[in-house]
């Protein structure tokens, strides 16, 4: 299967006469799944409710994808998972994405475990094809400035050997990008904790690698952070709001279509408690 996952890279890329001095981005993602997905904003979002908003955040980020590689040499790709899931992904990303496997189920290195494992597989597959550097990036971060992304790929896209990390706001990185599939950078790392960015340091210090980092950013996995998601695309309107923000068009609409901002301000109630007491008012007035 993962020969076959590999196929659909290089059919993409094949139309690249020199991959070598092109850098790939590949979001991190799983196939959108009620249930699966975004399961911290629950019970504020139903499952249903989460699925779509994560399909959102891949619309978004892979058209801003797009957007960077009209000022830079970079191909986008989704690094997915499960295997075969290509098609739930392909009414929701831009046209011009590719795919490429990281279910985690490729060998690797003692030490590199769990997330690691699917990190390490995406970036070997894409070296395979002869990308000259790469990045990983997560799928939470709807609103990621276009710069940022093209700083990275023009960094890594620079002879010199180096790591180019932009860390998260609860300590982990939104993006990993390097110039060979150094696996001792997913080695020990603690997972989904404020633990990572600055483990991923010390194994890059480690290996003597130098490390450029990027400006901080957040990704959108709980209550709090969709808070200020929204808070950041509201901005977007005023008259002194930050014009590097990406506006995430399609998150924007699916918020205020789902009347987000109006639920936290009623205390995080779920959509369905919203909805009953809707009907228990309405009731009241009969």
């Amino acid at each position: 299967m993962r020969g076959v996952r590999l196929e659909v890279c290089v059919d993409k890329a094949a139309l690249i006469p020199d991959r070598s001095t092109r850098c790939a981005i590949a979001i991190m993602a799983k196939a959108p799944s009620a249930g699966r997905t975004k399961t911290r904003l629950s019970p504020l979002l139903s499952p249903e409710e989460a699925k779509d908003l994560g399909c959102c955040f891949l619309k978004d980020m892979t058209r801003d994808l797009a957007s960077a590689a009209r000022e830079v040499a970079l191909d986008a790709y989704i690094a997915f998972a499960p295997a075969g899931s290509e098609a739930a992904f392909g009414s929701i990303v831009e046209g011009a994405t590719g795919f490429v496997l990281a279910d985690g189920n490729a060998p690797a290195p003692a030490g590199v475990e769990g997330f690691g494992r699917c990190l390490l597989q995406a970036a070997r597959s894409l070296f395979e094809i002869g990308y000259g550097a790469i990045g990983l990036l997560n799928s939470d971060s709807p609103t990621l400035p276009t710069a940022l992304l093209v700083r990275a790929a023009r960094l890594l896209l620079e002879i010199e050997d180096k790591v180019v990390l932009g860390a998260s706001t609860d300590g982990g990185y939104y993006l990993l990008g390097m110039k060979a599939p150094h696996a001792d950078l997913f080695r020990n790392i603690d997972w989904s904790t404020e633990h990572v960015a600055r483990q991923t340091r010390r194994r890059a210090d480690e290996i003597g690698l130098k490390l450029v980092d990027l400006d901080t950013w957040y990704d959108v996995d709980d209550a709090a952070s969709l808070r200020h998601l929204i808070e950041d695309i509201d901005s977007g309107s005023r008259v002194s709001a930050d014009p590097s923000r990406y506006p995430a068009p399609a998150t924007a609409a699916w918020l205020r279509r789902n009347r987000i901002r109006q639920r936290l301000a009623g205390g995080g109630k779920s959509h369905a408690v919203s909805a009953r007491e809707s009907v228990l008012r309405a009731g009241s007035r009969t």
